[in-house]
């Protein structure tokens, strides 16, 4: 099995003042990026996963929810300047809006906006309405895969099937789980990503609860380094 750090980030902001838990500085982004390309990490996309019975050393994958315009100003741009790949996941409800989910301030890519983003960016699932899927009844689930894959056929968008949970949120017992996951293969999901800061082994042991660490605004690149060695800070 081979080691696979799976980041996640949030916003990017430029204004110190607006940082925020889930919010990380462009120049303190970029100075994990160029970490990464110094160090000889691999990134891939889980589309490309399919395909890999075995990874390089030092592979890991980088993602990116709620597609915010920010994230189109700020990490797009030096992703391509390090020449990076990514993951964003889209929360289909909210495209041309903003997060109001979270407090309704930060605007939301538009399907064009998603259209135009370089081929270094594959695009996921993040659900419909960022609901916390393990407070919705079944018949909810299925309806907002539902309202998921209709926007994808109304924009004609290019979406690989794996899915971040909002709030890396899903049901944890059975039989609720079983049948959760159920409909996640209805769906043609190929893999879903959990929080659980902790890095993932590849290949996964579950397709459907896989961890990724959870980068926040405030780390040190200390505690970036250390997060990328064993996950939790503690």
């Amino acid at each position: 099995m081979s080691k696979l750090p799976i980041l996640m980030y949030h916003n990017v902001q430029e204004d110190s003042e607006q940082l925020k838990a889930h919010s990380i500085h462009c120049s303190s982004l970029e100075d994990q990026l160029k970490y990464l390309v110094e160090n000889g990490y691999t990134t891939f996309h889980f589309s490309e996963l399919e395909t890999q019975a075995a990874l390089p050393k030092k592979s890991i994958i980088i993602t990116f929810d709620d597609v915010t315009v920010n994230q189109l100003d700020f990490a797009v741009p030096l992703l391509e300047k390090y020449n990076l790949k990514a993951t964003f996941f889209i929360p289909f409800h909210y495209l041309g809006k903003t997060d109001l989910w979270n407090n309704g301030v930060e605007p939301i890519m538009t399907a064009e906006q998603l259209k135009s983003l370089p081929a270094i960016i594959e695009l996921g699932y993040h659900s419909y309405k960022h609901h916390h899927y393990a407070g919705l009844t079944l018949d909810e689930v299925r309806q907002d895969f539902e309202d998921s894959v209709e926007v994808v056929k109304e924009h004609n968008l290019t979406v690989y099937p794996a899915l971040a949970y909002p709030y890396g949120n899903f049901p944890r017992k059975d039989p609720a789980k079983s049948a959760f996951f159920e409909i996640l293969r209805t769906y043609k999901m190929k893999y879903a990503v959990r929080i659980g800061n902790r890095i993932s082994q590849y290949p996964f042991s579950s397709e459907y609860e896989i961890n990724r660490i959870d980068i926040k605004g405030t780390e040190s690149m200390f505690g970036f380094k250390w997060k990328l060695k064993v996950g939790k800070l503690f």
